[in-house]
């Protein structure tokens, strides 16, 4: 239950310290997209962060004007890209111009997950997709890249 203390101190760090949310992230499965044909795999990828992610950022920024909280970033984070370059091969330079498609579409900030977990060793798909992260970098504006070593 909320007392009187938190919602003033509350209030003190909106006003005084101009408090934000840096980011609010939704989370998208892809394992559903995974498919032999790369080409194929891109469309389902494409047909589903769009429709789950549609109102993203309407939302988002509902929320903070509903709280007075503004909210800075709106972030789609997704399943990691190398999972799927491991089932359907092909360039993985196809999926990073998805998902920038997508954040396009949608009007987000940031797209995660053009990445590999190689912790505990390549899997079919990693060295593709480390290999590529340059590139998809550089041709791109709004995907995010990591290596979980």
């Amino acid at each position: 239950m909320l007392n009187m203390k938190d919602i003033m101190e509350t209030v003190q760090m909106i006003e005084e310290e101009h408090l934000d949310i840096r980011t609010i992230t939704m989370g998208i499965s892809l394992l559903s997209c995974c498919d032999p044909d790369i080409d194929r795999s891109c469309e389902k990828i494409y047909r589903k962060i769009t429709t789950m992610a549609k109102d993203l950022v309407k939302v988002g920024n509902d929320i903070g004007r509903e709280y007075g909280i503004p909210i800075i970033n709106k972030r789609i984070s997704v399943t990691p890209i190398a999972m799927l370059v491991g089932v359907s091969g092909g360039d993985p330079l196809k999926y990073a111009l998805t998902l920038e498609k997508c954040a396009q579409q949608t009007g987000v900030d940031f797209i995660g997950g053009f990445s590999a977990l190689v912790q505990k060793g390549f899997s079919a798909g990693c060295r593709e997709l480390i290999d590529s992260i340059p590139e998809a970098l550089a041709v791109t504006e709004h995907v995010c890249s990591s290596v979980n070593i």
